[in-house]
């Protein structure tokens, strides 16, 4: 019988452990900055049908990974060096894509997370990120501070969601290939800093979900 429950007890804290988010750098998150335009320099434009941008969900019992399409977007540029930019994302473009094969199911998640307690996507069809600072990242030796392999610059930007704005920070990659920019984040936020505070109570055990998410992308210019 003892040797059952620590059994019982182990799958329990097994199924726990899957609530934690990936690991990944956590964006750091304080109250929004100026953002000013470029005076100089050149726009490029977001080749958004090459662009992704994916999101990881976790809760007890697992995990649900999904998607978002970029609306639109622009990189400021000058001398080959990233000065700015600012990039919309289409609330209603939402998707699961782990639960194919259970179509009701999918259906259900996606329309729970564009409903009211998730993104809201019937008043707020957007989102959008606007660049406040873009600097270049040099670990020092030893440092393990920043997890994205071959980070290259610390972005700084205003992320709006529903009806709140704050500025996050986290590494990312960015390099320049025959006039085209490339970049690409790999981090951790805590929804509820925008108001998604729906079932992120740990009390609620296994009716929790977890209130850090995964975010990734990759942004190609034309």
């Amino acid at each position: 019988m003892r040797m059952t429950s620590r059994i019982i007890s182990f799958l329990l804290l097994g199924a726990a452990a899957c609530q934690q988010a990936p690991k990944a750098d956590k964006a750091a998150v304080s109250e929004p900055q100026a953002v000013s335009m470029p005076t100089d320099g050149h726009t490029l434009r977001l080749d958004t049908a090459a662009c992704t941008l994916l999101w990881i969900g976790t809760k007890p019992t697992g995990e649900h990974k999904g998607s978002f399409q970029f609306q639109d977007g622009e990189i400021f540029v000058k001398d080959s060096t990233v000065t700015g930019g600012n990039f919309t994302i289409n609330i209603a473009s939402l998707r699961n894509l782990d639960l194919n094969s259970q179509p009701d199911m999918k259906q259900q998640l996606e329309d729970e997370l564009k409903g009211a307690n998730f993104f809201d996507a019937a008043q707020f069809p957007t989102a959008k990120f606007e660049v406040t600072e873009v600097s270049p990242y040099h670990p020092a030796a030893k440092d393990n501070s920043v997890l994205l392999k071959d980070a290259t610059h610390m972005i700084h930007g205003n992320l709006t969601m529903k009806n709140a704005t704050k500025n996050i920070a986290f590494p990312a990659r960015i390099v320049f290939d025959k006039g085209k920019v490339r970049a690409a984040a790999n981090f951790n936020i805590d929804r509820t800093q925008w108001g998604m505070t729906y079932r992120a109570d740990k009390s609620l055990q296994d009716k929790l979900i977890n209130s850090v998410v995964n975010i990734q992308f990759e942004l190609i210019t034309r």
